[in-house]
């Protein structure tokens, strides 16, 4: 399965296609798609302005990002790694 995703224009978060057309921030409201039909929706969501910017097929597997891409999506859905739990030298 596909989904949809990409950056909002405002706020630079990660949003997600829904099924209606629409944009969220939860992956779990992401449209679900298969073969030529993400493509045309991915086309769709390309089309619009003013709301997304760089929108993109990712792969998603039980709810999930999967993929060979999947850390990638994992951290563009909870935020960014910083700091470290060990003490600098």
């Amino acid at each position: 399965m596909k989904a949809i995703t990409a950056n909002r224009l405002t706020d630079g978060r990660v949003i997600y296609r829904t099924a209606e057309g629409q944009w969220s921030s939860r992956l779990d409201e992401a449209e679900h798609l298969d073969g030529d039909a993400a493509e045309a929706r991915l086309a769709q969501a390309e089309a619009e302005f003013g709301i997304a910017v760089g929108p993109y097929l990712i792969d998603i597997e039980d709810e999930r990002p999967g993929g060979q891409k999947w850390r990638r999506e994992a951290i563009r859905l909870t935020g960014p790694t910083t700091g470290s739990t060990r003490e600098p030298a």
